[in-house]
């Protein structure tokens, strides 16, 4: 398929670039149908809500509101009447606005002044749910209501439509990070258009994402927030899937081969990986349906959409890139050094000698690197989930002036209501019960209505505190059944409360869910039950640093001014779900690509220790390259104005950094050197009975035997001094890696191999203390003398 993608690259790439124009065109037609689809079944809160829902038809609408308060004097003054009121009956007059409800009118408007005077509040009921509600009606409420300002007289906005407004304009995030990925691709391919490579593929696969994902929406439940995620992780898995064969790519043309061979064999080794690492990102991503939350559904379906996408693009698009830029994915430089001959491999890189010094002590790094990850994972154990409110708001957002503002005035409860709805029993008694209970500060009962009593409940404490937790148990457990009555406490702070505690319960079942899937996939890719089983400790530790992480700055404020993301509170409860299925997904293509690179090495020497130093040293360089495109690229997120996504974009970055630059460059090869040749261990009843799935390409059949004496490679294995090496193990492979023949140096350091036929071959060499190199070596009619130099402590990291 590489093949045919290159030779007929043209064809290849117009149609990507009709689909992708195509598909754009088709979705701004169509336009969005986002669906905010959020069901709890089974809970108290959604009991309250189909009550009310019946009771109330009409007033299922959004509801926003206007604060103002006076620096002196009371807002019952005419001056500020004679402001504000005007203002409100605009509001009011607007197409798809319900209604007002002021404090200068109604037998209630004296409730929605404060004690002191100096604070007041209407609120906007707007027709439609806040994100069915047209912005461009928001922001002329906004603005409406901001015109009455004047010295002395502050006047904010808060509610969910006005939070939607006060978000930045779309496409900054994404802007910053594909610019901060465009700057590390340079650094480290020191080339333009190798750099571009990367990007144009990852705005192929999110861009044909997030149309389809978007045409979608007019035929399945998508929520708004499935966009933004499917960005989030397309951008990451397209720039890495792109990255990583470009490097192999790269590595062939500067060993000497044809631009053609060089991208066929990257396609058919790196690319191999990126397939199998996007498949575990999907079914990752697809865990998070055993949750069985409805709204999550949507998200799964655009966020692997666009991993798919990203993925053809990869395997697809870039080869037939590869074919129009030939040798220019080099640096000029590096092509100036092409025009000499082969460049040679490097031995003494920092990617080396790291390799080189894990395998030397793998017990200090192992442990240090433990101690690190739990020291960071340490927070966790006070991880607390809810729901995140306008409170957490950045401090310069209207909707967090108008929320102090309100809990400054009516208190700290104010902002999130409790809802109590009941439609049997005795309402009067129950009412006197709840003004009763602790943390109680506010109750008031509506009139009822079709037999269904809504009695509106304001707590002493933040609609976030775990005294208001407590007080909806209490309502729940103790008052409401104390007073004989039937009834459901309901209201946006007791759903929250709902959604934690059963995001809580299936979270285990979710996690048990993709290991699982995990582990079945990494057991068939490398025949080891001990690779699988150490990818999901891995992943655990990532997962607990990473929210040991999200903890100490979102939890306990740690550095929140510092990234200008408003106010420490609870954990969003959704996003343990979606963040845990991102990280499973990218922690996995790390180490696909780790492993894969060490089990090509483990099937073609069984040698674990050079397995585990070659694979390393050859890998970690691009997984860190990679890590750090995608560090910038969710950190970009913060800029986002969206609070969930600023907080997903954080942590992901926290584990994508802990797991890039601690677990798969220390833990893990130091755990392999530890456990040895038991890394491979596979029962034999078990490897017969699994299907077979070569992340490797296919063994090269050995070179059929020729009549007559076969040829030979001989020489000498000698130090950089001159001096003989005794023992040393020269091994003889294909061009493909499957071994010929294998011998041990004599005293003098003189060794010979058996060769079948002409033709090129692998030489390997590896002695105790010496290290290991290996050459290609061409073998023509005769034999071959060949000597061998091994430098102390060297390692040749060669594919």
């Amino acid at each position: 398929m590489a093949r045919w993608c290159y030779r007929h690259r043209l064809v290849v790439l117009l149609v990507w670039v009709g689909a992708l124009f195509g598909l754009g065109f088709s979705a701004t037609t169509a336009g969005t149908d986002y669906a905010n689809v959020f069901s709890l079944p089974d809970t108290d809160s959604k009991s309250a809500y189909d009550l009310m829902q019946k009771a109330f038809p009409n007033s299922s609408g959004d509801t926003d509101t206007v604060v103002w308060k006076v620096d002196s004097g009371s807002v019952k003054d005419q001056s500020v009447r004679a402001r504000i009121q005007p203002a409100l009956d605009r509001i009011a007059d607007m197409k798809g606005v319900g209604g007002v409800t002021g404090p200068y009118s109604g037998a209630r408007g004296a409730t929605q002044i404060s004690s002191d005077g100096t604070i007041a509040y209407a609120q906007v009921t707007f027709a439609e749910q806040a994100n069915a509600v047209p912005k461009e009606l928001v922001q002329k409420v906004v603005d409406t209501a901001r015109d009455a300002r004047q010295d002395g007289l502050h006047v904010e906005l808060g509610g969910q439509a006005v939070q939607r407004v006060e978000e930045p304009p779309g496409g900054i995030a994404e802007g910053v990070g594909i610019l901060a990925a465009a700057v590390v691709l340079f650094l480290a391919f020191g080339s333009f258009y190798a750099a571009l490579l990367p990007i144009g593929i990852a705005i192929f696969g999110v861009g044909t994402g997030l149309f389809s994902t978007q045409l979608l929406s007019h035929a399945t439940d998508i929520p708004d927030l499935a966009p933004l995620l499917a960005t989030l992780i397309g951008l990451g898995v397209g720039i890495d899937y792109a990255l990583f064969i470009v490097t192999r790519h790269r590595r062939g043309l500067q060993r000497g081969l044809d631009p053609e061979e060089s991208a066929v064999i990257a396609l058919n080794t790196s690319g191999r990986a990126v397939l199998f690492a996007g498949g575990t990102v999907c079914i990752a991503l697809a865990g998070m349906l055993v949750t069985n939350l409805r709204f999550l559904d949507g998200v799964v379906v655009g966020t692997s959409l666009t991993v798919v996408l990203s993925v053809l693009a990869a395997t697809t698009l870039l080869p037939a890139l590869l074919g129009f830029l030939g040798p220019r994915v080099l640096s000029r430089k590096q092509r100036r050094k092409l025009a000499d001959g082969p460049e040679p491999e490097r031995t003494d890189n920092l990617a080396v000698r790291w390799s080189a010094a894990v395998q030397k002590r793998p017990r200090r790094i192992a442990a240090f690197a433990l101690v690190v990850m739990a020291v960071l994972a340490f927070p966790v154990l006070s991880l607390r989930l809810g729901a995140t409110d306008q409170g957490n708001d950045n401090t310069s957002t209207t909707t967090r002036k108008a929320y102090d503002l309100l809990a400054d005035g009516f208190g700290p409860g104010f902002n999130g209501p409790l809802q109590v709805v009941t439609s049997s029993g005795d309402t009067a008694t129950l009412v006197k019960d709840i003004q009763g209970t602790k943390d109680v500060a506010q109750v008031a009962a509506l009139p009822p209505t079709d037999g269904v009593t809504v009695i509106q409940v304001v707590p002493k404490t933040s609609p976030q505190s775990v005294q208001t937790d407590d007080l909806i148990d209490t309502l729940r457990d103790k008052v409401i059944p104390g007073a004989g009555a039937t009834g459901h406490v309901g209201g946006v702070t007791a759903i929250s409360k709902d959604f934690a505690a059963v995001t809580g319960d299936r979270l285990p079942l979710f996690v048990a869910t993709i290991i699982g899937l995990s582990f079945l996939l990494l057991l068939l890719a490398f025949r080891s039950l001990v690779v699988p089983l150490t990818a999901a400790l891995m992943n655990l530790i990532a997962a607990a640093a990473s929210f040991g992480v999200l903890v100490a700055i979102f939890q306990w404020g740690w550095g929140l001014d510092m990234l200008g993301l408003g106010k420490e509170g609870p954990i969003n409860a959704f996003l343990p779900v979606i963040m845990l299925s991102l990280l499973f997904g990218l922690s996995m293509d790390y180490q696909v690509f780790l492993v894969s690179r060490m089990h090509e090495e483990w099937v073609h020497t069984k040698d674990n220790a050079r397995a585990v130093r070659v694979g390393l040293a050859e890998t970690s360089r691009v997984i860190n390259s990679a890590a750090l495109i995608m560090v910038c690229v969710f950190l970009a997120f913060v800029l986002s104005g969206n609070s969930g996504a600023a907080t997903a974009g954080v942590g992901l970055a926290a584990a994508v950094a802990l797991d890039a630059f601690i677990l798969r460059t220390a833990l893990v090869p130091a755990a392999m050197h530890l456990l040895g040749n038991s890394n491979w261990w596979l029962p034999g009843w078990l490897d017969k009975g699994l299907p077979h799935l070569a992340v490797e390409p296919a063994e090269e059949p050995a070179p059929a035997a020729v009549e007559g004496p076969s040829s030979a490679v001989h020489g000498f294995v000698r130090t950089t001094d001159g001096e003989p090496v005794e023992g040393a193990s020269v091994t003889l492979l294909t061009a493909g890696g499957r071994q010929l023949d294998r011998v041990e140096s004599l005293a003098d350091g003189s060794y010979i191999v058996s060769v079948p036929a002409p033709g090129t071959y692998l030489l390997a060499t590896t002695a105790t203390s010496y290290g290991s190199i290996a050459r290609k070596v061409t073998v023509a009619d005769g034999p071959l003398v060949y000597d061998v130099e091994l430098a102390e402590g060297e390692v040749d990291a060669v594919n």
